[in-house]
């Protein structure tokens, strides 16, 4: 059956830290749960990190990998066993940080899409303190790299709400270019997507990872770094702002 991903029940769910859950898989010093707000490596994004409470008290979650079950990896000797009641906490201000991070990426990639020759976004890494977006065929200079920078911001400032829904191939191709949406690169046999949509129809992603609820929670975007990978391909190296934050993280998620 897999763990059911809490984190993928809405863009709200992102905000949640708190879950109760069941052992359902134990393998040495992984468990896999019935299910889960940790997120788990994939897409680009890095795992949560954050701490498991069960019967023998307070462990902590180093690693989370996986895609039907989800494993969290947890110091030897944890003693769970398969039927164990435990509350799952994560680490939100890691978590927090991916979640700009990840928005500021959806903004970035459509933004290049639009403004720079319909260049694909073919490869990110999204971390707390920097992430990194691979742009192919593009050769950045500094003039087009201001242009983006004021580009995004200024899109950022607008503060545009960000929404998630379900919708099949047909209805994402009939929005959005199957090349700007990477459609190619997903597997033919899903045929329903959760998407990710910025504003009205400023961008519009498949997408399984975490995003903030509007842009202006992401603080404006600093591009530091320009690399060339070969073959028209460029990689540009981010951080962000402060953003401007009016909510408090949610507790438990039901």
């Amino acid at each position: 059956m897999g763990s059911d991903k809490l984190f993928l029940q809405s863009i709200e769910a992102g905000y949640f830290t708190t879950f109760s859950a069941q052992v359902t898989i134990v393998e040495e010093d992984k468990i896999a749960l019935d299910r889960t707000l940790f997120y788990p490596l994939g897409g680009g994004q890095n795992w949560d990190t954050g701490t498991i409470d069960g019967p023998n008290g307070t462990l902590k979650v180093n690693e989370v990998r996986g895609r039907e079950d989800i494993y969290h990896h947890l110091q030897p000797g944890h003693q769970l066993e398969v039927g164990d009641e435990i509350t799952g906490k994560i680490d939100w201000q890691r978590r927090y940080e991916h979640m700009r991070m990840h928005t500021a990426q959806h903004l970035v990639s459509g933004v290049v899409y639009e403004n720079f020759n319909e260049a694909r976004t073919v490869g990110n890494q999204i971390h707390t303190e920097r992430s990194r977006i691979d742009f192919n065929p593009i050769k950045f200079d500094e003039e087009m790299l201001q242009q983006l920078t004021q580009l995004t911001n200024e899109l950022i400032d607008a503060n545009h709400s960000v929404t998630d829904e379900e919708m099949t191939r047909a209805e994402i191709n009939a929005l959005m270019p199957p090349e700007r949406t990477n459609m190619d690169l997903l597997p033919a046999s899903v045929s329903n997507l959760r998407v990710v949509k910025i504003g009205d129809s400023l961008d519009l992603c498949p997408c399984a990872g975490t995003h903030v609820k509007q842009l202006g929670e992401i603080g404006h975007i600093e591009i530091i770094g320009k690399k060339s990978k070969g073959k028209g391909t460029q990689r540009i190296s981010y951080t962000l702002g402060e953003g401007e934050i009016t909510f408090e993280p949610a507790s438990e998620i039901r």
